[in-house]
């Protein structure tokens, strides 16, 4: 990182410093925690169902009547971080308003994803991806101009759609003090980038978090990828989260806890690497190589089968067991 983009990266903590120093906060949860079977009703009841968890804050779309939402987390102590979606083909009105609601509830800062979708699922061919990386840029220069305006951080994922060079890149080029991370701490292992390398190149910019653990097993045309309860998957949980602590104080912590399926990274297939062309044989080799150090024990948890309610238990009880984990293990 040269000086000039190491000063960008730490202007973009201007917007968080009245935030303070969080080394001593507790862990929030992101509503994603709850969108298999258990989803809340709006983000009060998401507000106080966490509450119950002793969590410190949650990241939740915000719609409709935000007053008690504000008053509430205000008076429990507790942080909000909205959800929203970007501008889309220089339409901004909707993701205006997405920004004004989530500065009437008090939120510190938003999150977004370029993608709703998986990089190698989503694009048939090398010219799709690149339309999408223009179609991205763009969406995010219709949306600084609002975020300036209303002085709200806006935290953009790495959803399993930019390799860390390439979201570091975004960062760079797009250089903001309103403009950072959301940083998710297993999705990037899905684009063969180790979770440590992507934790120390993205934490200068990490404005919010999806603290999550993840387990991996092999299957034919590659590997499965699976949310794990905090402490039972192979992250190093304890130093990505002292990377982030060093380079960005104010961030905070947000567990994303989701309840499925182990998903298929098929990259072993020709089609994976079509919207790839600057990955190699290297990265695949040093995944392949953390897939065989790491690869779980015993089968990785699977929810398809389950009758709705066990279901139902299973997403409660993995949250509750990831907060109890955060607040004994990782000192939250």
């Amino acid at each position: 990182m040269t000086r000039r983009h190491f000063l960008q990266a730490s202007s973009a903590a201007v917007a968080l410093t009245a935030l303070g120093d969080q080394k001593n906060a507790g862990m929030g949860i992101a509503w994603t925690s709850y969108m298999t079977v258990a989803k809340p009703k709006d983000a009060l009841e998401f507000l106080m169902r966490c509450h119950a968890l002793s969590a410190a804050g949650i990241q939740a779309p915000l719609h409709g009547d935000l007053r008690p939402l504000r008053a509430r987390a205000e008076q429990l102590g507790m942080y909000i971080e909205g959800m929203v979606q970007l501008p889309k083909n220089g339409e901004t009105s909707a993701f205006e308003k997405d920004i004004e609601d989530a500065k009437d509830a008090g939120a510190v800062c938003v999150r977004a994803a370029a993608l709703s979708g998986r990089r190698y699922e989503s694009f048939a061919s090398l010219e799709d991806w690149r339309k999408f990386v223009t179609d991205s840029r763009g969406n995010l220069e219709a949306a600084l101009p609002i975020l300036e305006k209303y002085k709200m951080p806006l935290a953009l994922e790495n959803h399993k759609d930019w390799t860390a060079d390439e979201m570091l890149e975004l960062m760079k080029s797009h250089a903001s003090e309103y403009l950072g991370v959301c940083l998710d701490f297993g999705n990037n292992i899905a684009l063969l980038d180790d979770p440590i390398n992507v934790t120390e190149m993205l934490a200068p910019f990490t404005i919010a978090t999806h603290v999550k653990d993840m387990g991996v097993e092999w299957f034919n045309d590659g590997f499965l990828l699976s949310e794990m309860v905090l402490g039972q998957g192979f992250l190093d949980l304890t130093r990505m989260i002292s990377i982030v602590r060093r380079a960005r104080p104010a961030t905070r912590f947000s567990l994303e806890m989701i309840t499925r399926d182990p998903l298929q990274v098929p990259c072993l297939t020709d089609k994976y690497w079509v919207a790839f062309p600057d990955r190699n044989g290297v990265f695949l080799a040093r995944t392949m190589q953390l897939v065989q150090k790491c690869k779980s024990t015993k089968p990785l948890p699977r929810i398809s089968g389950l009758s709705p309610e066990a279901q139902l238990q299973a997403e409660q009880e993995n949250v509750r067991a990831s907060m109890q984990y955060a607040h004994e293990k990782l000192r939250f």
